[in-house]
């Protein structure tokens, strides 16, 4: 028995669209994402676009979505471009019982001009199929897609906020929707894409956190799925981090090991500045050894920063021991986070075994929650992102 996946807007065009492409359909090739034969269905009546202080992440969506459905023999069905609205699926989906489901997390951003731009996006179409090929969903073409998502922008760009610090959020997902109780890969799937309107994450400036480094819970390990973008690397995080929240925390910094080397913070990769034990300054942030998801943002940091060739930049392993070592010896001079959200995330205080150690932002100027070299970078990539500095890495959309 066939699984009945479709949305009730654009069930005909899929399969119109299905029946055409089991008639041309051979064994030798399957068909890929192809933005030419995308299917568009405007939505008749547009939403209220909410005033930008009303913002909050996830909170809002735009008027349309994409859609992009895979079978096994046949391939990828012809994109559409559709309302925005529930998706109506069999419960017994792979995707709801075995998390065989992927995303990323991408934005929009509106330069003086009112031109929409993305920010590298073709690494987040690699990561995304580096994801569905360790889940077992199926491939894409990387630059078709984003060519949908770019009519997807184009569509709905009145929703992208034009004061700075402002941005269109951009989720693209893949889920299985092979319905099989099964653990197996799946032989049907799909791609959606929605769009959420998000304000800074810092509402009223860059406030420095306070992390709590327990290894009691371990957010990834060797061989797992530590550096991909998965449903399932989430959802065991979210009751440690609401313990400890309750302990007055703002983020946990993940250990691993009997080392307690330091992994992630939070969603965030981290990064310490620090003198090292050579007495040279350096920026160091842990390696891409399979625990750790290679953020776009944590590339470009490290690309910035070795363009800059002012201080080392080092991809090393780090223990939560050597860092507390160069806080009480004085030689640490900042910490952040950084991830697609944030851009940089300060940090004043690790706590571990506890105890609380303080780490420097700018002593030239204590009324600021942020260092020197967090907000050049903060600084620099926002610079990029809303067009104010050309730069290979800033992607004109319209």
């Amino acid at each position: 028995m066939r699984a009945v996946f479709r949305l009730p807007i654009q069930g005909a065009f899929v399969q119109s669209s299905r029946r055409f492409y089991c008639a041309k359909h051979t064994h030798k090739t399957l068909q890929e994402i192809d933005v030419t034969k995308m299917i568009t269905k405007p939505a008749l009546f547009g939403k209220p676009i909410p005033k930008n202080e009303d913002l909050v992440f996830g909170g809002y969506f735009t008027d349309h979505m994409l859609t992009v459905e895979w079978e096994s023999e046949i391939g990828w069905l012809p994109p559409v471009l559709h309302p925005y609205g529930p998706l109506n699926m069999d419960p017994s989906v792979s995707s709801l019982h075995y998390a065989l489901q992927g995303f990323e997390g991408m934005k929009a951003y509106k330069d003086k001009s009112g031109k929409v731009r993305l920010f590298r996006p073709e690494l987040n179409m690699a990561r995304m199929n580096r994801t569905a090929s360790r889940l077992s969903l199926p491939s894409f073409n990387g630059d078709q897609l984003l060519a949908c998502i770019k009519e997807l922008l184009r569509t709905d760009q009145r929703w992208v906020p034009s004061s700075r610090g402002f941005s269109l959020y951009i989720r693209p997902t893949i889920i299985a929707t092979h319905n099989v109780l099964g653990v197996l890969p799946p032989k049907r799937a799909m791609i959606f894409v929605i769009l959420s309107p998000v304000g800074p994450y810092f509402k009223t400036g860059f406030r420095a956190v306070r992390l709590n480094a327990d290894p009691t819970y371990v957010r990834s390990w060797p061989g797992g799925t530590g550096d991909i973008k998965c449903g399932g690397n989430y959802a065991g995080t979210i009751a440690p981090q609401r313990e400890s929240e309750s302990k007055g925390f703002n983020q946990i910094l993940w250990l691993f090991g009997p080392e307690h080397y330091v992994t992630e913070v939070g969603t965030m990769n981290q990064f310490f500045y620090w003198t090292n034990d050579h007495g040279e300054k350096e920026l160091v942030t842990p390696p891409l050894d399979g625990t750790i998801l290679p953020g776009v943002t944590r590339d470009s940091v490290l690309h910035l920063a070795r363009s800059w060739g002012e201080f080392k930049v080092s991809e090393r392993k780090i223990t939560i021991h050597q860092v507390i070592e160069a806080i009480k010896q004085g030689r640490m001079i900042e910490a952040f986070g950084s991830g697609t959200a944030a851009i940089v995330s300060p940090v004043r205080c690790i706590h571990y075994e506890g105890n609380d150690y303080n780490i420097p932002l700018d002593p030239s100027k204590p009324h600021l929650e942020i260092g020197p070299l967090a907000q050049r970078i903060a600084t620099a990539l926002t610079d990029i992102q809303y067009g104010d500095v050309p730069h290979p890495w800033s992607v004109v959309v319209n």
